[in-house]
């Protein structure tokens, strides 16, 4: 039977690059060190495209065949077209090929997964190319002193195939949403409730600095509560799910908002004696992005089988996602 597989996966990290102050202890908390800024020209579509020829470069034979394309963004190129139709177009993908966008954050990755395993095991899909691309950096106040430090660009392209295996390789998919915490990350003005333009954009001054409703605002503090709230009881829901012990898996590879949360997290879901993939330090948070450039990095490093690695999202919304994904058959590189 076909169930849907992860064959292949890069990423893509513009090359202007930011460095935080690693002399201030709350840089130091975060992690991050460093983190990669999209120039003024790009848009969602150019890093979307380059992570796809990235892929394909690293993978030739991913190319052919891809017949749906599904795009994570918060930074669409236009509010119209979607910006999946224009990737379609410049990747050079047949006119039959579908294209979605999807609007979603920390959690995309998953519900994008979830959302290629049903068109792929649905038959409506042979060959998906699943993109995020997060450009947060361009909607963040500079004198945001809390959140300018932590968000970096990037984007990311995921090859999802029907194979002939015995078993689902994409499964325990867990969802979850808490929309009373919608004003924790979020960006008030631009969209259709408040249009730009409709009321001048005062500067408001607290805690974390200054910023307009234009900009991304980030309270912290309750996204970490809500973190710690609601990750250790997903992780526990996937292992019963999947009927697996945490001893059974073969990695973990949580969205990256910073290392402090992450160390956190890890000891709350009782995680500490599974690899677990922590590294902002050159990346900062890439939101959407970030499960997919940690699964890039350790399908490069790791020599084990990860026939279990469990994976986990969490943030903007509020929403979360995670499942366990087998990474056995993944295609050959070329390099």
């Amino acid at each position: 039977m076909g169930f849907a597989a992860i064959r292949a996966v890069a990423g893509y990290l513009p090359p202007q690059i930011e460095r935080n102050d690693m002399t201030d202890r709350a840089a130091q908390a975060l992690g991050i060190e460093e983190r990669h800024v999209a120039s003024s020209g790009q848009a969602a579509s150019d890093l979307a495209v380059l992570a796809a020829e990235n892929l394909f470069h690293k993978y030739p034979q991913a190319r052919e065949g891809i017949d749906f394309v599904l795009l994570c963004t918060q930074q669409p190129d236009y509010p119209l077209p979607s910006t999946s139709c224009v990737v379609v177009e410049r990747l050079g993908l047949p006119k039959s090929a579908g294209a979605l966008d999807y609007s979603l954050g920390c959690s995309g990755y998953v519900y994008g997964l979830a959302l290629a395993k049903g068109l792929v095991e649905a038959g409506l899909s042979r060959r998906l190319l699943l993109l995020t691309s997060s450009l947060y950096s361009r909607s963040i106040s500079s004198e945001d002193k809390a959140t300018a430090p932590v968000f970096g660009d990037g984007a990311s392209a995921t090859l999802i195939e029907s194979v002939d295996v015995e078993k689902p390789l994409l499964d325990a998919f867990v969802f979850g949403t808490d929309g009373k915490g919608a004003k924790s990350i979020i960006q008030e003005a631009g969209g259709s409730r408040l249009p730009i333009g409709s009321t001048p954009l005062e500067r408001i001054e607290d805690d974390h600095g200054s910023h307009t409703k234009a900009d991304i605002f980030m309270d912290g503090q309750e996204v970490m509560l809500f973190t710690l709230r609601e990750v250790p009881l997903m992780v526990e829901e996937i292992l019963k799910k999947a009927g697996l012990s945490r001893e059974e898996l073969s990695y973990a590879v949580f969205h990256q908002p910073n290392r402090f949360m992450l160390d956190y997290v890890q000891r709350k879901c009782k995680l500490q004696d599974v690899p677990f993939f922590n590294d902002v330090r050159k990346t900062g948070n890439t939101v959407s992005a970030s499960i997919p450039l940690g699964l890039e990095s350790i399908i490069g490093k790791n020599e084990k089988t990860l026939s279990r690695v469990l994976l986990a999202g969490f943030g903007v919304g509020l929403s979360w996602a995670g499942c366990l994904a087998d990474l056995s058959r993944m295609l050959p590189t070329d390099r």
